[in-house]
């Protein structure tokens, strides 16, 4: 059975009875009319988006004339479909696809313009940017989400962990999200993973112009068994979308390439990332180094500096 994974196993599962159709030769309007279901249903277990029962592969298995030992390979796999993942306590999380290819993923790679890829993010940051794409969010969700988020984090530890490839727009860099320091804490653990060799990180300045990701976030995974396809993966405010289809994953890969031509190498993307860090520190010593009095004539000076202003304003109140 491929994998430990429940999510690649459905996956797996799918892509054997897609198979097994087209070796049939039929269409999916004509098993559901078979199985007095609808083609949508059939569909959608075969793109492993619905979690097949038990009784929905043995009738297919019949339909398909599908012999003992590969009938009962197909069975097993529907049961291990149907096992819960780790992340399956979580009540509020929908990100069940990726987390489960996550864990099955021998290349991950990410591109990102606005924030730092989940798998690399500290608790406070997470926390920061869930707060601003969900300001309304119930605060016990929001705790959810970030454990989760840091439990994901554990498969960079494994022994066996994916090849992990890290592409970020500078402007990830500036965007002090969370505060100074949130923000210079956040980029010292990417630079600190980055250094340990369980990400490659390449920095796409803003030198560099435009480049060829039209998208603002994006991650492909890729896997070593020949049974499953690369799949990339997609997150809008909303819903989830993911891109299989072999012209769709050379598009991403084509993407892939031109960023890293445009990016920093790995060890000056790791400086640059490291002067960001020292920057946000410096604005934290300049908030602790402001007088107790702060005439208002010097106010206006202080917001001539960008990232800085509001923060420091917000703070003196308090002072």
């Amino acid at each position: 059975m491929t994998g430990t994974s429940p999510t690649v196993r459905q996956r797996e599962l799918g892509m054997r009875l897609r198979a097994l159709r087209a070796a049939s030769g039929m269409t999916v309007e004509e098993v559901g009319e078979k199985l007095l279901c609808s083609a949508t249903k059939i569909s959608r277990l075969e793109t492993g988006a619905r979690r097949p029962s038990l009784r929905d592969v043995r009738d297919l298995c019949g339909l398909y004339e599908v012999g003992e030992p590969s009938s009962t390979e197909l069975m097993n796999l529907a049961r291990g479909a149907r096992e819960p993942g780790w992340w399956t306590q979580y009540d509020d999380l929908s990100l069940d696809p990726l987390i489960g290819l996550e864990q099955a993923a021998t290349a991950i790679t990410c591109y990102s313009m606005y924030y730092v890829p989940a798998l690399l993010q500290t608790a406070d940051y997470a926390r920061a940017i869930i707060k601003a794409i969900a300001p309304k969010m119930d605060p016990d969700v929001l705790q959810q989400r970030v454990e989760a988020r840091l439990r994901r984090q554990q498969l960079l530890d494994d022994a066996d962990r994916p090849r992990y490839r890290v592409l970020l727009d500078e402007a990830m860099l500036r965007r002090p999200v969370g505060g100074p320091e949130v923000m210079a804490d956040q980029l010292d653990k990417v630079l600190d993973t980055g250094h340990r060799n369980k990400v490659t990180v390449q920095v796409i300045p803003f030198e560099a112009g435009a480049h060829a990701a039209a998208d603002g976030y994006f991650i492909l995974l890729e896997f070593d068994d020949p049974n499953l396809s690369p799949v990339v993966f997609l997150e809008g405010l909303t819903g989830i979308h993911f891109r299989e289809r072999k012209d769709e994953i050379a598009r991403y890969r084509e993407a892939i390439e031109y960023l890293r031509d445009s990016a920093l190498n790995p060890r000056d993307s790791l400086s640059l990332m490291a002067e960001a860090s020292q920057s946000f520190r410096h604005q934290i010593t300049l908030f602790y180094t402001v007088p107790e009095i702060v005439h208002l004539e010097r106010i206006p000076r202080v917001r001539k500096r960008p990232g800085l202003g509001t923060y420091c304003l917000a703070r003196l109140a308090h002072l």
